[in-house]
């Protein structure tokens, strides 16, 4: 007796909010996937940059993003699959927070100089 098993196709909404709390400083913010870029989005202060997508319950779906600052850079993963990564980013002065629900804020990561050699 064969038996074969088909991958359910149920789609899991998700979303990611990145959202600019620099003291008066445009945010740029790159996000994509592996099949998907975003593009480059340039943040006022108090400004937000939002998507919603559909997961599959098996699948592997994962964002990443770079942010800039005049000469300083994050790179992050936005959002992972069946990992402890949240859709939602606070970009402040001392670096990127993330905001999970029923949890106290915490420190992603801080701002990186680009390395210059002399």
């Amino acid at each position: 007796m064969i038996i074969i098993m088909a991958r359910p196709s149920v789609s899991i909404p998700s979303s990611v909010n990145i959202t600019n709390q620099l003291s008066e400083k445009i945010l740029i913010v790159h996000c994509q996937s592996k099949d998907t870029d975003l593009g480059a989005h340039a943040l006022a202060v108090g400004a937000s940059f939002h998507w919603s997508f559909g997961t599959n319950f098996f699948g592997g779906t994962l964002f990443w993003c770079k942010l800039a600052v005049e000469n300083r850079r994050i790179s992050f993963v936005a959002y992972k699959e069946y990992y402890d990564v949240f859709g939602r980013w606070l970009v402040c002065d001392d670096g990127l927070y993330g905001t999970p629900k029923d949890r106290p804020v915490f420190l992603k990561a801080q701002w990186m100089r680009p390395y210059i050699s002399t």
